[in-house]
């Protein structure tokens, strides 16, 4: 059915409903979309500007006083031949001038590739991105409650949803292959797992340096050659160069060394908990991420100067009562956010997690564990929400129905984010004047209501809206049981993302643990 916009505005309903649901079904270049990847944040600045600058003080006092210990022989010599300090006590210091010529070479305005252009994801400035990560160990099953191990193919499940998740924008690994009992191919079933599952930008961990050989072996099989790959890199490490407080993963650093020779953005991730590994105040275990993650980007330019790093800090917050951790909390959200004013205050592209329930199922507790903070790492500006839908139990859970649902909650958190568009049109009483004074006394069905149903309104796909009569005529339909719906749905038509032959190849080449 076609729909005049121009046509006068009547007081038929049923017409007026038609005309409404047509305009909707109407599909939407992604620039008129309501919501899309890369909306600008930046709105909500928890840190006054005396307090960024007091953190980064403090930050850069840390790095000169105290520096950090356990650094390989190949990160102590190029940091050290950049400036960096090693002193007796084997601790590796490094002074202000060496700290601000480095984030002068740092990347900036960086670009994480998709292997679909659509998927292309833009870190310039306050550009929001919401995926996954977490590395969970254990599948929730929404039915009974019980918690499984995770296994190649539920990782590989999960990236094909969040190919037909629209506001999950990237996918890093969200949970572990259990299945898999080699270290090497683990590292090789979860990259190959999330790619043959989706074409947007991919995370992933290699877990020991003699393993990344044949992780960019497969990817340049993917990529079609070493060049492809090299020339847009579709994957980025997400490398724990550090083990707070203060030290380097001398593993990790060395895994990190060889990726960035082999062309791959980093993310430096810097995960202390605040009040275990990390100290209790939220502004001193920001303190201590800025310092961690600082190193980093002194070891990376000292290395390659400009490479593509991700600005890591991923603090997290403990219960104090018992120790454990609390992703859910509003601590957390207010830690995430003023991370992400500290990503803003050195204009590098950063990264933190939010999302994190600390619930075990779906529930109304996740539910606004989820909203709270995912919405404040929006509204801060946060370049790469990390680890945003499907986590549960402190990220020892995942849980599909939850990630599906968590598409619909990422929807409003965008719609935070991109926030009310005061434009001469937008604001014009003419339309006012029109209703008021010659029309039927309300909105309804005029013509600028109905162009703004798409554009500036964002619906749910699984959110219920009814009203209680209609609730009970449809049967009083269930939140979850529409989630499990529509998951099974995605999932019974999503494809490999990998063409055929090449995907024999592979198989062909490396054991492969999933379907």
């Amino acid at each position: 059915m076609s729909v005049d916009l121009d046509a006068p505005v009547r007081g038929r309903r049923s017409g007026g409903r038609a005309a409404r649901v047509a305009v909707r079904a109407a599909p939407l270049s992604e620039d008129k979309r309501p919501v899309r990847a890369g909306l600008t944040g930046g709105q909500y600045s928890p840190l006054s500007e005396a307090a960024v600058l007091r953190i980064h003080e403090a930050a850069l006092q840390a790095l000169e006083v105290i520096g950090l210990a356990n650094a390989p022989q190949s990160g102590i010599d190029a940091m050290t031949a950049a400036g960096a300090i090693l002193g007796d006590d084997g601790r590796l210091r490094y002074p202000r001038a060496l700290v601000e010529d480095m984030l002068s070479k740092a990347a900036r305005g960086i670009t994480l590739y998709g292997r679909d252009s659509r998927h292309h994801l833009d870190l310039s400035g306050r550009r929001v991105h919401y995926g996954t990560a977490g590395a969970a160990v254990h599948v929730v099953d929404i039915d009974t409650g019980d918690y499984r191990e995770s296994t190649a193919q539920d990782l590989h499940d999960a990236a094909r949803l969040v190919q037909h998740l629209d506001n999950v924008h990237f996918f890093q690994r969200i949970c572990v292959c259990r299945d898999v009992v080699d270290n090497f191919e683990m590292d090789l079933n979860t990259l190959y797992g999330a790619l043959a599952g989706t074409t947007k930008h991919v995370g992933t961990s290699i877990s020991d340096p003699s393993h990344v050989e044949g992780c960019f072996e497969l990817l340049h099989m993917v990529a079609g050659s070493e060049a492809a790959w090299r020339e847009r890199p579709f994957v980025s490490n997400s490398n724990c160069f550090v083990v707070p407080p203060m030290k380097f993963a001398e593993e990790s650093c060395i895994t990190m060394e060889a990726c960035i020779r082999g062309g791959m953005p980093v993310l430096l991730l810097s995960a202390g908990q605040a009040g275990a590994t990390s100290p209790a105040p939220i502004a001193a275990s920001i303190v201590q991420a800025v310092a961690e993650c600082l190193a980093g980007v002194v070891y990376v330019n000292s290395i390659a100067p400009g490479h593509p790093a991700i600005f890591g800090t991923w603090p997290f917050v403990s219960d104090l009562r018992t120790g454990a951790m609390s992703g859910g909390s509003a601590e957390q959200a207010l830690l995430t956010a003023g991370c992400a004013q500290m990503h803003r205050f050195y204009g590098l592209p950063g990264g933190a997690a939010a999302g994190i329930a600390d619930s075990k199922l779906p529930d109304m507790q996740a539910g606004w564990e989820q909203a709270i903070s995912n919405t404040l790492a929006g509204l801060s500006g946060l370049n790469m929400v990390y680890e945003s839908v499907g986590m549960h139990a402190s990220l020892l859970g995942f849980c599909f129905e939850s990630l599906t649902l968590g598409d619909d909650l990422l929807g409003q958190a965008l719609r935070c984010v991109r926030g009310i568009d005061v434009t001469e049109d937008a604001v014009s009483i003419e339309v006012m004047k029109e209703v008021c004074l010659n029309g039927p006394g309300h909105y309804l069905g005029s013509d600028q209501t109905l162009k703004l149903m798409q554009t500036e309104y964002v619906y749910p796909a699984l959110g219920n809206r009814m009203s209680p009569k209609e609730w009970n005529e449809a049967g009083r339909p269930q939140l979850l049981d529409g989630a499990k719906r529509r998951t099974a749905d995605i999932l019974a038509k999503a494809p490999c993302q990998i063409d055929p032959a090449l995907d024999r190849a592979i198989r062909e080449r490396f054991a492969m643990y999933f379907r």
